[in-house]
């Protein structure tokens, strides 16, 4: 088995969510073995199907398994937020040509401890933009950018395309689309470049990852109430009609 790389509650459908529970259901009915679950743990990278493998299938009666499956949504759903914010700020700030040093402030105060100081996030920065100089660097490496990145280094890749839009143009943050895995933050780009104005991409991208953020919490509910009707042994049948209870 693989590891699953491009596993994210966050992007994907809630139809390809409840196919996963649904092939849990199917491997546990066929193999009957601790194994299935044991194998999963082992290669999901996703971080809160990853929490309620380990924490729905355990010994913990399920009123606490309920617990800490809506704290862990809650600590993730804040992570997303967060993430979503300062993503907004970036954009925003290359559409207006904001100084990078208050968009990096801007961005740092959604964080309650300090993740980077600003002295090596600029340093770090203006790293990558003479590294666009370099016909040695590797433009995937240099432009990746995930929002699965550590919170350091997503500021820094941020502030690195702030500080390309101010100083070299708006034109220039399209040779970063095709290496952006992060749909809200490639279609935000886009819109900067294309010239959407200010006012327009602002509401564009609040309401955005508004609606984001809302589907991915109904997704972690969804996760929650299908893994729990695997532990309790429903049927194939039943697991189905639970994810259904959270699709149009």
């Amino acid at each position: 088995m693989e590891e699953q790389k491009d596993f994210d509650i966050l992007e994907m459908p809630a139809e390809g969510l409840a196919a996963y529970w649904l092939s849990i259901k199917k491997l546990i009915d066929v193999k009957r073995s601790r194994k299935v679950l044991e194998e999963e743990i082992r290669y999901t990278r996703e971080p809160y199907i990853k929490f309620l493998l380990e924490t729905a299938f355990s010994e913990l009666d399920e009123t606490t398994v309920r617990r800490l499956a809506e704290a862990k949504r809650t600590t993730l759903a804040e992570e997303y937020s967060r993430k979503l914010e300062t993503m907004q700020i970036a954009l925003l700030a290359m559409s207006s040509q904001e100084n990078p040093r208050i968009s990096f402030v801007r961005m740092a105060s959604h964080y309650p401890v300090s993740v980077i100081s600003e002295k090596k996030a600029f340093t770090l920065a203006h790293g990558l933009l003479d590294g666009l100089l370099d016909t040695q660097s590797d433009p995937a490496l240099l432009l990746e950018f995930d929002h699965k990145l550590q919170p350091d280094r997503l500021l820094v890749k941020m502030l690195f395309h702030i500080i390309l839009s101010r100083k070299e143009g708006k034109q220039q943050l399209e040779q970063l689309v095709p290496h952006i895995k992060t749909p809200y933050y490639a279609n935000g780009i886009t819109q900067v470049i294309d010239g959407f104005d200010h006012r327009i991409l602002k509401s564009n991208l609040k309401v955005q990852a508004e609606q984001i953020l809302a589907y991915s919490k109904t997704k972690m509910d969804m996760a929650s109430e299908m893994s729990l009707g695997i532990r309790a042994k429903l049927s194939y049948d039943d697991i189905f009609r639970i994810a259904r209870a959270f699709m149009p």
